[in-house]
C-alpha cells in the first residue's frame, strides 16, 4: 500500500473523478421517478453485487473475499462500513427524490468539515496555515447554510455524519478497494432479498414492470461501484483532510442543479454562503498546486 500524501496525483485523480460522478448524480436518481428511495437502494446493492461477482470471479480474487470473512475485525469493519453507506444512500436518494437537493448539497458540504475533523482528531494528520484558513473560511460559509435550512438541517448533519465515517472506516480498513465493495455488498444482500420478497409479495415491486426503467435500475450497479472504488482507493492514497477538502466539487454541483436545473428555492444566505466555500475551494486548489509543484521540484532536484 502506499503511504497516504496529498501530493499522490492517482489519488488527486481518482477523488476527483468519484467526486464529480456523484454531483452529477441527482440526474440519474430523478430518472428513477416514481420508485421509492429504499427500493432504488436495494436494487443499487443487489445489481452491485452481481457486478462485483462477474468482476471477482474475471480477476480471480474469491479467495481473497473469503480471507477477509475469516477475519473477524474486517469483517466487523466493514458490515459497519456497509450499513452506513447504506444508510447514506437511503437519505439521499430520498432527498433529491422529494426534492432537498439543497439540504442534500449542504450535507456534502458539511462532509469534508467532518472528513477533516477526523483526519485530525482520529488519525493525527497536521494542517498547514493555509489549510487551516480554508477550512475557517469554509467554516463560515456552512454555519451561515445551515442558519437557513434548519428543518432540513437533519438530512444535512446525517448525510454529513454518516459518509464521514463510511470514509474513515474505508481509509483504515487495509482492504483493496473492489474486495472491500464486494464485502459490503455481501453483507448487505441478504436484507436486501428479503425486502424484494416482502414488496413481491404486496404488489408493490416496481422491477418487471417496464424495460427502460428495469434497465436505469439495472445501471446502478455500474453508477454505484465505479465512483465508490474510485473514493476507496483514493482515500487510502490521500491524507482524509485533503479527501474532505476535494469532496466540496460533488455539493457544489450538486448546488447548482437545485438552482438552475430544479428551481429550488434560494434565498440571498445561501447564495453569500456559496460564496463563502467557493473562496475556500480557491485557497485550498493554490495551496494544493504550490505543493505539487514544490514536490516536483524536489523530485527533480534528487534526482
Amino acid at each position: 500500500m502506499h503511504e497516504p500524501t496529498s501530493l499522490n496525483r492517482k489519488g488527486l485523480g481518482l477523488g476527483l473523478g468519484c467526486y464529480l460522478i456523484w454531483g452529477v448524480f441527482p440526474l440519474y436518481i430523478k430518472l428513477l421517478n416514481g420508485v421509492p428511495p429504499m427500493e432504488v437502494v436495494t436494487y443499487r446493492i443487489l445489481f452491485t453485487l452481481v457486478l462485483l461477482t462477474i468482476v471477482t470471479f474475471f480477476r480471480g480474487r474469491f479467495a481473497n473475499i473469503l480471507a477477509i470473512f475469516r477475519s473477524p475485525y474486517l469483517t466487523r469493519q466493514l458490515a459497519t462500513s456497509a450499513a452506513l453507506v447504506a444508510g447514506n444512500w437511503v437519505i439521499y436518494i430520498w432527498a433529491v427524490a422529494y426534492n432537498h437537493l439543497l439540504a442534500a448539497s449542504l450535507g456534502y458540504f458539511l462532509n469534508p468539515l467532518v472528513n477533516v475533523g477526523l483526519g485530525v482528531l482520529v488519525l493525527g494528520e497536521r494542517l498547514n496555515r493555509t489549510q487551516k484558513l480554508a477550512i475557517g473560511i469554509a467554516g463560515v460559509g456552512v454555519v451561515t447554510a445551515a442558519s437557513t435550512a434548519l428543518g432540513d438541517l437533519w438530512v444535512s448533519v446525517s448525510l454529513a455524519v454518516s459518509f464521514g465515517l463510511y470514509g474513515l472506516i474505508r481509509k483504515s480498513t487495509p482492504v483493496e478497494a473492489v474486495d472491500g465493495l464486494m464485502v459490503e455488498t455481501i453483507v448487505l444482500a441478504p436484507m436486501c432479498v428479503g425486502l424484494l420478497w416482502w414488496w413481491s409479495r404486496t404488489g408493490t415491486l416496481s422491477f418487471g414492470h417496464d424495460v427502460h426503467l428495469d434497465l436505469l435500475l439495472m445501471f446502478s450497479a455500474v453508477a454505484t461501484s465505479i465512483p465508490l472504488t474510485m473514493f476507496a482507493r483514493a482515500a487510502q492514497l490521500l491524507p482524509y483532510s485533503t479527501v474532505g477538502l476535494l469532496q466540496y466539487v460533488a455539493p457544489s454541483i450538486v448546488f447548482m442543479l437545485a438552482t438552475f436545473g430544479y428551481h429550488e428555492p434560494l434565498n440571498p444566505l445561501m447564495l453569500v454562503a456559496f460564496g463563502f466555500i467557493w473562496v475556500a475551494l480557491v485557497v485550498f486548489s493554490l495551496d494544493l498546486i504550490r505543493n505539487l509543484a514544490n514536490a516536483s521540484n524536489a523530485a527533480v532536484e534528487a534526482a
